[in-house]
């Protein structure tokens, strides 16, 4: 069955799957992004490194081969990051709390 013989339910189907995947990849991602947040509160840095999050949005726009245009896959991975960036702050909240002095964890974004 090629494209033109697919049914609806079958577009469906596939697209469910790749959410699945999606879905176990953002996750592992996330579970990345708490380890590094581990790490930081180690080593004192700052949650918010902009430079950073310059090279993954270049580095995806790079990768994109369409359809989605860079924009699209811009603002997405925008949404990845600021995520992530909310769980890197809250590991590095939650494994300082034990020892902390009070002191909020470092995080120069405005509004966060």
């Amino acid at each position: 069955m090629d494209g033109n013989d697919k049914t609806i339910e079958d577009w469906r189907r596939r697209i469910d799957a790749i959410d699945r995947k999606l879905v176990e990849l953002l996750n592992e991602r996330a579970g990345c992004a708490m380890a590094i947040g581990e790490l930081k509160r180690v080593l004192g840095t700052p949650v918010y490194q902009p430079e950073r999050e310059q090279e993954i949005l270049a580095n995806v726009e790079r990768m994109n081969g369409g359809p989605l245009e860079d924009t699209a896959i811009r603002r997405l991975f925008e949404r990845v990051i600021d995520e992530a960036r909310s769980l890197e702050r809250a590991a590095v909240r939650k494994q300082a709390a034990p020892e902390s002095s009070g002191a909020p964890a470092k995080d120069t974004k405005p509004g966060r």
